[in-house]
């Protein structure tokens, strides 16, 4: 089980945006078969069984063992994830571009750079899994309090410089096995966990 997991599939996206069966793949964070799902979310289990079907058929739940209980075989399944993110790919039609409209100082223009990051990271992952290969990946998160608008724009202006460096330092066009990598760093407001507190 991986901890989290890139839906690309439109098809997978909406199977696990269903309610139910997103409370089912919470509940196969350990192995369970339909019946005990079906004591565990209070439905028949022929209901669950549909479900898990859905899920199954786009990868999203795997069978871990199946269990003789008499005339009847117990599939025992378990969610592929942890967790999962939908990747904008999955929109492929509607997903951002952060070309469109490139503002620093933008949100929203912020957002389609997560996306991005989101989209790609995902392929890569997706690709590594397959390869049986790690990506290389390197992030940084944390906070930083500022006492000013003013000190916030300093901030950024000289992270700006401090990066424009670092890239200069390091980037190397003519290197014939190099390989290119994307840096994205944001700034962004913090959000709290209580939903009073957003």
């Amino acid at each position: 089980m991986f901890s989290v997991a890139v839906i690309e599939d439109a098809e997978a996206a909406e199977v696990s945006l269903d309610p139910v069966r997103a409370r089912l793949l919470a509940e196969l964070a350990e192995p369970a078969s339909a019946t005990m799902l079906a004591a565990r979310v209070d439905l028949p289990r022929q209901k669950v069984n549909y479900h898990l079907r859905a899920l199954e058929k786009h990868g999203l739940v795997e069978l871990v063992e199946e269990r003789r209980k008499g005339n009847v075989t117990e599939r025992m399944m378990r969610a592929t994830a942890s967790s999962y993110v939908i990747s904008p790919t999955a929109l492929s039609a509607v997903q951002p571009d952060p070309a469109q409209s490139p503002d620093r100082l933008s949100a929203r223009w912020l957002l389609a750079v997560a996306g991005r990051l989101v989209r790609d990271v995902g392929l890569l992952i997706t690709g590594s899994t397959k390869a049986r290969k790690r990506v290389a990946t390197f992030a940084i998160d944390g906070e930083v309090r500022f006492s000013s608008a003013a000190d916030r724009a300093a901030f950024a202006e000289e992270l700006t410089v401090a990066i424009t460096n670092l890239v200069g330092k390091y980037h190397d066009e003519g290197a014939e096995q190099g390989r290119d990598h994307r840096i994205v760093v944001a700034v962004h407001p913090s959000v709290g966990t209580e939903p009073e507190e957003r």
